[in-house]
């Protein structure tokens, strides 16, 4: 084998990887001239534009429907309608998904689609549709659901032990609930898909789509084609977070239909009001539990049930809710523990893969288990926490070894000790005795995070590499780029493998007529998989290049090195360009394909047991806030995060990741709020005036990230961010619900939120307020 640099956790002299490289497109992105998909639809000629006509109920059944009042528009070339469908009606794999409804699910639910050459002729064309409607009995929200039994897909387990004879024996018992909201994607980019025949009747969809290959086959189940008749590329994405997994699928097939009955190109591309009344959001969750502690407060018992809102259809909602109970335990041994896990069905959107993808809402449980029950325990919170981390040689509820389990140790002491935790604490105290009004608290949170797809089969990936003749190196891979740098880091591991300059190398749009079948780029595996298969495409190439260069200046392959933009052997070295013209006279093959499945996995879905990850990223974070009691304002003023990213590609993009991650975690659970009207099933919070997300304002002033060193494990590519919405929790502040005055001011607020909404109790829980609050009721 040639002397490559070796693996990636080997670096080099002058590296490749590892290095803190700007995004590979960051100049275009501040300039303005990056490319997304609407921006072709300039470039491209005749498009046609469709809008949707919105149902104005929760629940209803689609009596009739009349399209002519629309063809009066001047503009308007088609109506699309279910009967124009050819192929399967259905934007989904479950078959639950009707693409044209004959039964409103949700308000806002589009049951057909108006075709115009200008958007605003659509727009008109769709308020001309009549529809008649037969209102049916709605269900909004997930106490609904749960008191009409209404459920979808599967009910799960995540057990181990015996639960209930483990909190016979407690000495101390506790029980209560959480509700945990959804939060809306606000990527950048609203969904958007320009469809184009050509003239051999082939369908070319450019989507804003985390998933090309599932994309590609909706599209072709709904026109009745094989999936290669059907190509999917994805330029890049403005931002996905899980939203452009598996909803873009849909809308892509709505322009691809279009685009095939009239002739012409179709764009569709939701304003933000439409995007977030169509979309479905992170899955909210209301968990009930039941817990025991031993008499050295040692967890020795869980029994809990977590309740999914999937909205009205099933989407990625059962995987969403797999996630979540296997990560109830987060970083905490529980030696008892049975948890149930269901998906309820409401009449709201349907809920699909948000960043962490049901591992936040499973572990936000057992954090805010442990936040308040230690001051009915005498224990601190940190304290508590720390007396219940997984040690060497245990396994999780579902029977997977936690392995490094020593690096959530080192991490939590190396953070406490950066962040002068205690000292802080006496700061934090002090203050709080001196006023009466307002009060800070200090929290720390650890993570532990699963990294693999849990359904096993979507851990593959596969990559092309091309060398040309001037050196230059061009990649295509499977995986999407929305910001997150998954290009820059691809690119990066290629050039490492053939010893090449990082500038020398570039990556193209992702296609599915370049590499089929791919995964989505998601569950935190974009990099390690994607990378893997690129590396191993790269490895192909070097090897024939090593053995080229051995038959020209003697020496074997495995003595050819190839760093620095230099080959050398047997004391010749010539350039990495030379031995390419070399190679191509040779007729040596200067590309190459390259696959990579991840290792060691198994996973029973019906039993819940098994090995889903391949490994688990581990972090902590210290936060510390600043409430008024009196207003419920408040402040994040300083937040300390250490994260375990093995040896990082990329530095700079990691641990931009985690910043972002972190404040969209702390928005997620502090400021943004997803109302529905209770009887109407009207999504009120849909645009940025009413739904407020994090800004620039929000960050803390000290804002302290830092990437765990001395990590005994290879590159990883992992999306860190997934483990640091997490870590956002820090920013609830339960440990200041320890202060007797603190209670007495947080019971006038309840009081005053109470008189402002009108005594109406289901909005004061939803108050971002409440998550002050809750903490400091008794569990009893």
């Amino acid at each position: 084998m040639s002397k490559g640099y070796g693996s990636l956790a080997d670096r080099p002299d002058r590296p490749v990887v590892g290095l803190a490289v700007s995004h590979e497109s960051a100049d275009l992105h501040v300039t303005g001239t990056a490319l997304y998909t609407q921006d072709l639809v300039g470039r491209t000629h005749g498009t046609l534009h469709a809008w949707p006509v919105q149902a104005p109920h929760a629940h209803a059944r689609i009596t009739s429907l009349r399209t002519e009042g629309a063809y009066d528009v001047p503009g308007v070339v088609r109506v699309l309608t279910a009967e124009d469908v050819p192929g399967l009606n259905d934007a989904g794999e479950k078959h639950d998904e009707p693409l044209f409804p004959a039964e409103v699910m949700f308000y806002g639910h589009a049951v057909c689609w108006v075709l115009g050459e200008t958007l605003e002729a659509a727009r008109q064309g769709a308020a001309r549709v009549e529809v008649d409607y037969e209102p049916l009995p709605a269900l909004v929200s997930v106490h609904d659901a749960i008191e009409a039994g209404s459920y979808q897909g599967h009910q799960r387990t995540v057990s181990r032990g015996d639960a209930a004879a483990g909190l016979e024996k407690a000495t101390y018992r506790f029980s209560g609930d959480l509700e945990i909201g959804g939060q809306e994607h606000f990527y950048l980019e609203t969904n958007a898909a320009l469809a184009l025949v050509d003239e051999n009747g082939q369908i070319f969809v450019h989507s804003s789509t985390q998933h090309p290959s599932e994309t590609q086959d909706i599209v072709a189940h709904v026109l009745g084609l094989p999936a290669h008749e059907v190509t999917v590329q994805c330029l890049r994405m403005g931002g996905g977070f899980g939203g452009k997994e598996f909803q873009p699928h849909g809308l892509a097939a709505v322009a691809a239909l279009g685009a095939t009955l009239t002739g012409h190109p179709v764009s569709l591309r939701l304003n933000r009001t439409q995007d977030i009344t169509m979309t479905g959001k992170r899955h909210p969750f209301f968990a009930t539990w039941e817990v025991g502690f031993d008499a050295d407060k040692r967890l020795c018992a869980l029994r809990a049930t977590l309740t999914a809102n999937g909205g009205w259809s099933l989407d990625l909602s059962e995987p969403v809710l797999a996630r979540a109970l296997c990560h109830i335990d987060n970083a905490y041994w529980i030696p008892d523990i049975e948890v149930i896990g269901r998906v309820a069905k409401t009449n709201r959107q349907s809920n699909t893969a948000f960043r962490g993808f049901g591992g936040p809402q499973g572990m936000i449980v057992i954090e805010d288990i442990l936040g308040r029950c230690a001051p009915l325990l005498g224990v601190e919170p940190h304290e508590l926490r720390h007396r219940n981390f997984y040690a060497p040689g245990q396994a999780t509820p579902y029977g997977q070894p936690v392995r490094h389990a020593e690096r959530l140790e080192a991490i939590w002491s190396q953070v406490t000790e950066r962040s002068e935790f205690a000292r802080r604490q006496a700061e934090v105290a002090a203050f709080n005795t001196a006023h009466p009004d307002t009060k800070r608290a200090l929290a720390i949170t650890p993570v532990k995070f699963g990294i693999s797809f849990n359904l096993t089969a979507f851990n593959q990936a596969g990559a092309l590499v091309h060398v040309y003749k001037d050196g230059s190196v061009l990649i295509n891979h499977g995986g999407t780029e929305m910001g997150q740098g998954l290009n820059t880091k691809v690119a990066q591991v290629v050039a490492h493998e053939l010893g090449v300059s990082f500038d020398t190398v570039r990556c193209t749009a992702t296609d599915t007529q370049k590499v089929a079948n791919t995964s989505a780029t998601a569950a935190s595996t974009g990099a390690d998989l994607n990378g893997k298969a690129a590396q191993d495409a790269a490895r192909q190439i070097r090897e024939r290049l090593a053995k080229c260069m051995s038959e020209h200046h003697g020496g074997t392959p495995g003595d050819v090195t190839f760093a620095n933009d230099q080959v050398s052997v047997n004391g010749k070295t010539i350039s990495f360009k030379a031995l390419i013209s070399m190679g191509y006279i040779d007729r040596v093959q200067l590309w190459s394909d390259g696959f990579y499945a991840t290792p060691g996995l198994s996973w029973d879905k019906e039993a819940m047991k098994g090995n889903p990850f391949y490994y688990f990223a581990y972090g902590a974070a210290v936060s510390e806030v600043v409430v008024d009691t009196l207003t419920g304002e408040w402040k994040l003023l300083r937040a300390d995060i250490l994260h375990d990213a093995g040896k990082s590609l990329n530095p700079a993009v990691d641990i931009g990741q985690v910043e972002g991650a972190f404040i969209q975690g702390m928005g997620w659970l502090t400021m943004e709020e997803l109302v529905w009207h209770p009887k109407t099933g009207l999504l009120m919070t849909h645009a940025p005036s009413t739904y407020k997300i994090p800004t620039a304002n929000d960050c803390p002033p000290v804002f302290n990230v830092k990437l765990f060193e001395n990590a005994n494990v290879g590159g990883k590519g992992i999306g860190i961010g997934l483990g640091r919405i997490l870590v956002g929790r820090c920013v609830l502040g339960v440990e200041i619900g320890d202060d007797a005055a603190y209670r007495s001011a947080a019971e006038r607020l309840q009081h005053l939120i109470s008189k402002l909404c009108r005594g109406s109790a289901d909005h004061s829980r939803r108050a971002p307020a409440r998550l002050f609050l809750r903490s400091i009721k008794s569990c009893a």
